[in-house]
């Protein structure tokens, strides 16, 4: 007979959350002392605007994990609240980027997490059809965002994301 998992525990959720939120807070430290070394993409509003579309894509991630520690799967609501409110944040700083970004299929990936985030907030009913429970399918989602950010970062230290200076 195959060994059965004991049902997944509190702390689990609450240690994954805990780490991946601590990475977020360190990426976007990470990320501000890359722009600090590059104070060209600053002298302008549309690189500034890229640069700046960063941040929130490291920050509300480490925001949303730290909702999710302190509601858990004990009180859902207030990490179902923060995920939807959160995820709004996040697809409306999106729409600030220059004309050029926001054609990026990263940008679009990203809103799209942002928007799904959103929804298993606000219908957690949804996520028992992957066989999890909401809390762990917001889990996922957050780190496709993160990675998505990553992606957008490597573009965007490459030059290829870089919106042109008339933008």
């Amino acid at each position: 007979m195959p060994e059965t998992l004991p049902p997944s525990s509190f702390t689990d959720v609450s240690t994954f959350y805990a780490l991946f939120s601590t990475t977020c807070f360190t990426l976007v430290g990470l990320w501000w002392n890359v722009v600090q070394s590059h104070t060209d993409w600053m002298r302008e509003p549309a690189p500034r605007r890229i640069v700046g579309g960063v941040y929130p894509s490291f920050l509300l991630p480490a925001v949303m994990g730290l909702f999710a520690q302190v509601g858990g799967v004990e009180k859902p609501q207030v990490w179902r609240a923060a995920s939807i409110v959160l995820s709004v944040i996040g697809c409306a700083s999106t729409l600030r980027l220059p004309a050029r970004a926001r054609g990026d299929h990263f940008i679009t990936w990203q809103r799209a997490a942002s928007a799904l985030i959103a929804v298993v907030g606000a219908f957690p009913d949804l996520a028992r059809h992957v066989g999890l429970r909401p809390i762990r399918t917001e889990a996922l989602m957050l780190i496709a965002l993160v990675v998505l950010a990553h992606a957008l970062v490597r573009r965007y230290m490459a030059g290829e994301g870089r919106a042109d200076e008339d933008a």
